[in-house]
């Protein structure tokens, strides 16, 4: 192992320690037994095409790109410890970053989708943050939707010949804010209003979120933007052979 991988798995490890301090365990991911179990193995089932996409090219990665390894494991981290970091919102719930954003923009969004559900078991059953019932909805929203438009996004901004760093944090930011658009569409299904149905109960949960998912999109779009440039700093070979600045944004 070479000396830039072993500070990339000292880096790694360092992120996973965040893990172990103890927080409250309230925050946005759906929690335990809050959908009903209909809507739970929907969910489940509509995110199997994407985690078997995401196994099948993440198996052919580790295989031809031992490398990327590190950046997998580095963004794998990355994920779990802004999305255990929460803040209250107005209406006594929480809001949090994402992280997922980092992976679809480096690697792609099926990798985020896997990296994702894996960050999401480990907090369910160490952090009770979320729930094993509610995964696949979950999944959905944060590993799947939330990583699709993220990379979307920064795809569009390659093609338009954007700056590198907006691109990064306009894919950052607008997944973020998509995984809350999902998941409060998630809860205005399961639980419409008397009077306006999902629509205006999308509305109200968009609302609880808003003040303090706004300003943590941003965030977390700034922290996406200097993590890759730390990576561009100290592991541009990495960087390369997966594929990121072969056709990077300047």
């Amino acid at each position: 192992m070479t000396r830039r991988e072993k500070r990339f798995l000292a880096f790694s490890v360092v992120m996973g320690g965040v893990l172990f301090v103890p927080q409250s365990a309230y925050a946005m991911h759906i929690m335990e037994g809050y959908l009903p179990p209909a809507y739970c193995a929907a969910w489940g089932a509509l995110c199997l095409p994407f985690l078997a996409a995401g196994v099948v090219r993440l198996r052919r990665t580790v295989q031809a790109q031992r490398k990327a390894l590190l950046l997998l494991a580095m963004s794998g981290a990355f994920i779990f410890v802004i999305s255990s970091l929460k803040l209250p919102s107005v209406t006594g719930s929480c809001s949090h970053m994402t992280g997922t954003g980092l992976a679809a923009i480096l690697f792609g969004p099926a990798y985020a989708a896997v990296l994702g559900l894996i960050v999401l078991v480990f907090q369910a059953v160490l952090l009770a943050h979320g729930g094993l019932t509610t995964l696949g909805a979950n999944t959905f929203s944060m590993a799947i939707a939330g990583p699709l438009v993220s990379w979307g996004v920064y795809a569009l901004c390659k093609k338009a010949r954007v700056n590198r760093k907006l691109a990064i944090f306009l894919a950052a930011s607008l997944g973020d804010l998509f995984t809350y658009c999902v998941t409060s569409l998630q809860l205005a299904m399961a639980y419409p209003a008397a009077e306006g149905g999902a629509a205006a109960s999308a509305v109200r949960f968009l609302g609880v979120f808003a003040p303090t998912q706004l300003p943590l999109a941003a965030i977390e779009g700034i922290l996406t933007v200097l993590v890759v440039m730390g990576l561009e700093s100290c592991a541009r070979p990495e960087l390369r052979e997966i594929g990121f600045l072969k056709e990077g944004l300047q």
